[in-house]
């Protein structure tokens, strides 16, 4: 049964063009991600999957040299790009992650695929939301993952990749006991979270350390100024 977390990354974010590339205490945000994703407990590979655009071409560049494997494919119809990476790598079972989470934890992540091996189709760590905002992770079957391809017609499906699934099939979540810490931003998408991103990864350990969930929620919990440099973003 092999395990591959799918990462999807593109360069031409609207809000913030190129943030997957930006630097994060030395290194790309993708590298960080790919780190984390490979860690997770679990996952026996790491693909990167990113449009076919001369754009994203450094990306893929990247992600090959890091040592994951690398799927091209349509910019707009994610679900079509996750389609193919399983194909490729031969996947059995996916685990969804995207290339704007730099403190994705190992360990949720590999919380939210074990959730198949309860019998569940999906797990994710979001449906409902009570983790902050950027340790998102979803993981299904390769099963579940052909069906969405074959039935899901509508445009935002096919662009967020899971809603049909979560409509359809039988799901399963990892939950914090409580929701107070959801509406926490640790995700990339505008200039003041990256301002946020730097400002915690700095107080840190250093590079190749993960610091997991706990290590980073002590951080703000100590300053909790940090959490209002991105609270305005949605």
């Amino acid at each position: 049964m092999k395990s591959v977390a799918v990462i999807q990354a593109r360069m031409g974010s609207s809000r913030l063009p190129g943030k997957v590339m930006m630097d994060l205490v030395g290194q790309p945000v993708l590298a960080h991600v790919i780190a984390r994703a490979r860690a997770a407990p679990g996952i026996d590979a790491v693909c990167v999957a990113t449009p076919i655009t001369s754009q994203d071409d450094p990306l893929a560049e990247l992600a090959e040299s890091l040592g994951a494997e690398v799927v091209r494919g349509s910019e707009t119809d994610v679900l079509s790009r996750y389609a193919l990476a399983a194909e490729i790598t031969g996947a059995d079972r996916i685990v969804r992650i995207t290339a704007d989470c730099p403190f994705l934890d190992p360990r949720v992540t590999g919380r939210v695929l074990a959730l198949l091996d309860t019998g569940a189709d999906y797990g994710s760590n979001v449906a409902p939301r009570s983790w902050p905002k950027g340790l998102d992770a979803e993981a299904f079957t390769r099963h579940a993952l052909v069906r969405a391809y074959v039935e899901a017609v509508d445009s935002y499906d096919r662009e967020h990749v899971t809603p049909w699934m979560r409509a359809e099939l039988k799901c399963a979540n990892v939950a914090l006991p409580s929701d107070e810490r959801a509406g926490w931003r640790w995700t990339l998408d505008h200039p003041e979270d990256l301002e946020f991103c730097r400002a915690v990864a700095w107080r840190l350990p250093p590079w190749p350390h993960l610091a997991g969930y706990g290590e980073v929620a002590a951080v703000i919990e100590a300053e909790p100024d940090l959490a209002q440099i991105n609270a305005h973003c949605t």
